[in-house]
């Protein structure tokens, strides 16, 4: 039989030995922990000692996403070369100063008098600066039927079947500016390098389709153009190759209708199609517009004009609208839609002083953003990242990151980053972070590799960071595969 004493001294045995366990449990946690935290700055150690990165500009920063508390820390303060990465500002400011719901308005109509099925007066279409229109981002949207078909059945159910007039194309939304300044040669003619305006078309892009010959070194021959463009001038200088991949480059002025094509094609094609900048889609659309009208049976006694309509002048029919911000935020930042980009910098301009125009945009969202205590000292140039002269720091991205994560738009901001292995990301292993554990936006140019956005880790926690190259040397695709290592380093790390 036990005596209380005995009893009482197992009972205080028994709590050292489950004070000792929980210890031991908590120091081998720790070592877990900081041994996984030491693989992190160890690998990112070894990578900036490797000769194609050991003169690059780098730089990373790493925060918990919903208290800011900076977790690593590398070069965050510098200012970088962000590419695509800018578009997270772009399309987060869209956001917050327009709303997730906004939508782009244009506008059908038409001045004078209907007089049996006869305008005596001009059909109208105002611009709004619908990034969208016609866009093959948004088939279900503007397809099955034709927008433009929709418009035409709109009119004819005005009464009007005829126009003794003219047909007015009004772009003043947005300024004369058809790209920023400080885009190189190499891009603005590259479907890539579009400009934004207030009547964007069909992405304001054409295709060109080449047959090239058997063998490689040979010129090749342009097949078609679709949309047609009127007035195009090509001179094609693109050869066969035995590289099986687009390597064409169109080169040529948004202010003129010249273009030449240059570099290569895989050989041995029948049809091998890459995509050019319209360089005037208000054109464009006006061309296309009156093909639909005839099919319709809608015909214009006039010619097409291009210019400024009052609103005393202004009799509306139809207005079309542009999918919600959101969803085209969505498609901005995962397919990286440099046009759309564009679009959202001088809408938020449009709305603010009746004119879209760049500058003014930028200033407001920098204006925005320092209301919010985010620090203004970046540099901005355009709202997609093709500029060579934006520059901004890894900190200042992680700082927006936990704004947005804490923010009315979290939801929506978060949705319209990629996961691993989706868009932008797709070079991504979706194995290595299961359950959207990875949503991050990408930038890309030459010499420059950026990656930043949220990271689920494997304890919990949800942390913002910036990954930005600058002026490395070596295929991007090691370095990709790197920066997915240091990614999966920090998922076991904190």
């Amino acid at each position: 039989m036990y005596s209380r004493y005995s009893v009482i001294l197992a009972f205080q045995n028994n709590k050292k030995m489950k004070l000792r366990i929980f210890i031991f449990v908590v120091i081998s946690l720790n070592a877990l922990f900081v041994g996984a935290q030491q693989k992190f700055e160890n690998d990112f150690e070894a990578l900036v000692s490797q000769p194609e990165y050991k003169n690059a500009s780098v730089g990373i920063q790493v925060e918990d996403a919903a208290t800011g508390e900076i977790l690593f820390n590398y070069n965050g303060e510098k200012l970088m070369i962000p590419a695509s990465t800018l578009k997270l500002v772009t399309s987060a400011s869209a956001l917050e100063i327009l709303g997730a719901g906004y939508r782009f308005k244009t506008k059908i109509g038409f001045s004078g008098k209907i007089l049996n099925n006869k305008l005596n007066g001009n059909l109208i279409v105002v611009g709004g600066g619908d990034p969208t229109l016609g866009s093959e981002y948004f088939r279900n949207e503007y397809e099955n039927p034709h927008f433009m078909d929709v418009w035409a059945q709109k009119i004819k159910a005005a009464g009007i079947t005829e126009i003794n007039g003219n047909l007015v194309i009004d772009g003043s939304f947005y300024d004369t500016e058809k790209i920023p300044p400080t885009w190189i040669w190499e891009d603005m003619g590259n479907y890539y390098g579009a400009g934004a305006s207030a009547l964007t078309v069909y992405d304001n892009l054409f295709r060109i389709s080449f047959s090239s010959p058997r063998t490689a070194g040979r010129p090749t021959e342009i097949i078609s153009i679709y949309p047609e463009i009127q007035g195009l001038e090509i001179e094609n200088y693109v050869l066969s190759s035995d590289i099986n991949s687009d390597l064409a480059y169109v080169f040529g002025s948004p202010l003129d209708s010249k273009r030449e094509i240059t570099g290569t094609i895989p050989k041995n094609r029948k049809s091998f199609t890459i995509k050019a900048a319209v360089p005037n889609p208000e054109k464009l659309l006006a061309k296309e517009f009156i093909a639909h009208l005839t099919k319709a049976g809608i015909f214009i006694n006039g010619e097409v004009k291009f210019e400024k309509v009052s609103s005393g002048q202004f009799q509306p029919v139809y207005v079309q609208e542009s999918p919600t911000l959101d969803e085209i935020v969505k498609e901005t930042n995962h397919k990286s839609i440099n046009l759309f980009a564009e679009h959202l910098v001088k809408q938020i301009a449009a709305e603010e002083t009746g004119l879209g125009n760049r500058k003014r945009g930028i200033e407001i969202i920098r204006e925005y953003w320092k209301s919010k205590g985010i620090d203004s000292a970046f540099f901005m140039e355009d709202g997609s990242g093709l500029s060579h002269f934006n520059a901004i720091s890894p900190a200042h991205l992680t700082s927006l990151l936990n704004y947005m994560f804490t923010g009315e738009n979290k939801d929506v901001f978060y949705a319209s980053l990629p996961g691993a292995g989706e868009g932008t990301l797709s070079g991504f292993n979706s194995r290595n972070f299961p359950q959207e554990s990875l949503k991050a936006k990408s930038g890309s140019m030459s010499r420059v590799r950026c990656f930043a956005g949220y990271l689920r880790t494997d304890s919990g926690k949800t942390l913002s960071f910036s990954i930005m190259f600058n002026h490395f040397e070596g295929p991007p695709s090691k370095l990709n595969s790197i920066i997915e290592t240091l990614l999966l380093d920090l998922k076991t790390s904190f």
